[in-house]
C-alpha cells in the first residue's frame, strides 16, 4: 500500500497507510492460487475463509466478500490494519516459498473500508431464545463474543468501564494506525444487530459479578476485559514526574485528546527528549506518538538487538522512517531526577548470551553504563490483567499473573466465562476475536444444558 511521506506524517495523526484502490485490490487478489488446502485459513485465529473473500474481490464483488469475512470476523476493517498477518495468514501463504505472499491484511482492510463507505449493513434475522448474557469489556474479545451470541438469539448487553467503546482498539492504538471512526463504525454495526452498550460501568466497582447474576438476572457472563495493567521496571526513580507507562501515555492521547491539534484542557507535556523502554508494537506506537506531539529526539531503549525486537517489522520500518532512534543493547537501571522531575535515564550496556526458553539470546550485563538526558520516559514492557474484577469476585480463580483460569472458557464460577487477553495475557486482536467466538460456543453449550 501507498503511505504518507514519513517527514509529513510524523507531524500529524492522519492514517499512515493509504489503502488499496479497487484496481490495486483486484490485481493483488488475482495473485491468489486458490489452494485446495488453504494454509492461510488454518493460520488465522478466527478461521476466516480467506481464499473465498479474495476470489470475490477479484470478481469485483466486495459486498459479498465482506459478508464472507463478517461471518467469522466482525472487525475486518480493524484487523486488516493492526493484525500481524506476517506471522499468521500471510506467514502461512504458500507463495512465501517463491516470493511475496498475498497481502491478505491489505485486502481485508479494502473490503472492510468499502463496506463502511457505502454504509451497508447486512440484515441478519435474529430468532430470540429468551435468554440474556452480559459481556464485560468492549474490546475485540467482547465484541466478537457479543456478536456471536446475538446471532444465536441471546439478548446481549456489553458493559464498558471507559467513556468510549472499543477497548484497546480505542484507547491503545494510535489514530495513525487505526482511525477511531473505524472503531465507532464497527460498534454501530453491532448496535444495529441489537446488542446494547453501556459505558462508564466498572464491573467490580459499579456492579459486581454476583449482582449481575442474582439481581440483573443474566443467564451467563463473559469477561473480556483484556490486559490493561502496565508492568513496571522496578528500578530507582520510576516514580519521578515525567515517567509514564505506555498504557497511561496512549490513553491520555487517544481518549483525553492530548494532541496539538486538539484544544482540550488535558494536554500532555513530554519535552524535547523522550526515551521509550521496550521493543514491542506498543513501544513503537508510543515512540511515534511522542514524535507527533513535538518531541525533537525520540529513542527506543531495548536490551536486545534489532533482530530480537518483538514488534512487527512494518512498525519498526515506519518508526525508523519517521526519525525514531534505536539504542539497542541498553537496559535502563535508574531514572535520575531533580526535585522529583525526570532529568536522565542510566542504562547498562548489554551483550547477547545463550538462548532462553523463547529462542532468543539472553541479554547479559557488561558492567558498563551510559546516561542519556531525557525530559520524559515511557515504559512499555507489557501488561497484565487489571485485578478489579478478580478482587471483587470471591471464588474467581486467577494465576500468578492475574490471568483468569479457565477450562473451555468456563471460569471457576458456574455461568461465568472468560477469554482474550484476560486469560492469555497481551496478544493480538484477531486472537482475541477467535477467543470471543469460541467462548460464545461454550456459553451456548452450557446454557442449553441448564
Amino acid at each position: 500500500m501507498q503511505t504518507q511521506d514519513p517527514l509529513i506524517r510524523n507531524h500529524n495523526f492522519n492514517e499512515v497507510a493509504l489503502g488499496f484502490s479497487e484496481n490495486e485490490a483486484i490485481l493483488e487478489a488475482s495473485r491468489c492460487l486458490q489452494c485446495k488446502n488453504p494454509t492461510c485459513i488454518a493460520a488465522c485465529p478466527a478461521s476466516v475463509k480467506i481464499p473465498d473473500f479474495i476470489r470475490l474481490i477479484k470478481e469485483k464483488n466486495s459486498r459479498v466478500a465482506y459478508d464472507t469475512i463478517y461471518k467469522d470476523n466482525v472487525l475486518p476493517a480493524v484487523c486488516g490494519r493492526v493484525c500481524p498477518q506476517e506471522s499468521q495468514c500471510e506467514g502461512a501463504c504458500v507463495l512465501n516459498r517463491t516470493g511475496r505472499p498475498i497481502a491478505i491484511g491489505a485486502l481485508e482492510r479494502y473490503v472492510g473500508d468499502e463496506s463502511l463507505k457505502c454504509g451497508e449493513c447486512k440484515d441478519e434475522k435474529i430468532i430470540p431464545n429468551g435468554k440474556k448474557v452480559a459481556v464485560v469489556g468492549s474490546g475485540p474479545a467482547g465484541l466478537a463474543n457479543a456478536a456471536s451470541l446475538r446471532r444465536m438469539g441471546y439478548d446481549v448487553d456489553i458493559y464498558e468501564a471507559l467513556h468510549e467503546f472499543g477497548g484497546v482498539l480505542q484507547y491503545g492504538i494510535p489514530a495513525f494506525r487505526l482511525p477511531k471512526t473505524i472503531v465507532e463504525s464497527e460498534v454501530l454495526r453491532l448496535e444495529k444487530l441489537g446488542i446494547k452498550f453501556h459505558k462508564n460501568v466498572i464491573i467490580g466497582k459499579s456492579l459486581t459479578i454476583d449482582q449481575m447474576k442474582n439481581e440483573l438476572g443474566y443467564d451467563a457472563i463473559f469477561v473480556g476485559t483484556g490486559a490493561g495493567l502496565p508492568k513496571s521496571l522496578g528500578v530507582p526513580g520510576e516514580g519521578h514526574s515525567g515517567v509514564f507507562s505506555a498504557n497511561e501515555f496512549l490513553i491520555r492521547v487517544n481518549l483525553m485528546k492530548a494532541t496539538p491539534a486538539m484544544d482540550y484542557p488535558t494536554p500532555i507535556r513530554i519535552g524535547d527528549n523522550v526515551a521509550v523502554i521496550g521493543g514491542g508494537n506498543v513501544a513503537m506506537d508510543a515512540a511515534r506518538v511522542a514524535k507527533r506531539l513535538g518531541a525533537k529526539n525520540v529513542f527506543i531503549l531495548y536490551r536486545r538487538d534489532k533482530s530480537s525486537l518483538p514488534a512487527r517489522l512494518e512498525e519498526v520500518i515506519h518508526a525508523e522512517e519517521e526519525g525514531i532512534i534505536f539504542k539497542l543493547l541498553h537496559n535502563p537501571v535508574e531514572f535520575i531526577g531533580e526535585n522529583h522531575q525526570l532529568k536522565a535515564v542510566r542504562c547498562e550496556k548489554m551483550e547477547l548470551g545463550e538462548l532462553d526458553s523463547s529462542g532468543r539470546a539472553k541479554p547479559v550485563g557488561t558492567g558498563q553504563y551510559e546516561t542519556f538526558p531525557v525530559d520524559s520516559a515511557i515504559v512499555s514492557i507489557g501488561e497484565n490483567p487489571n485485578p478489579i474484577i478478580s478482587k471483587a469476585t470471591p471464588g474467581l480463580e486467577t494465576d500468578r499473573k492475574g490471568q483468569i483460569v479457565v477450562n473451555n472458557h468456563q471460569t471457576s464460577i458456574a455461568g461465568v466465562f472468560a477469554g482474550g487477553d484476560v486469560v492469555l495475557g497481551a496478544a493480538t486482536v484477531i486472537l482475541a476475536i477467535g477467543e470471543g467466538k469460541d467462548a460464545a460456543i461454550a456459553i451456548d453449550e452450557y446454557l442449553k444444558k441448564i
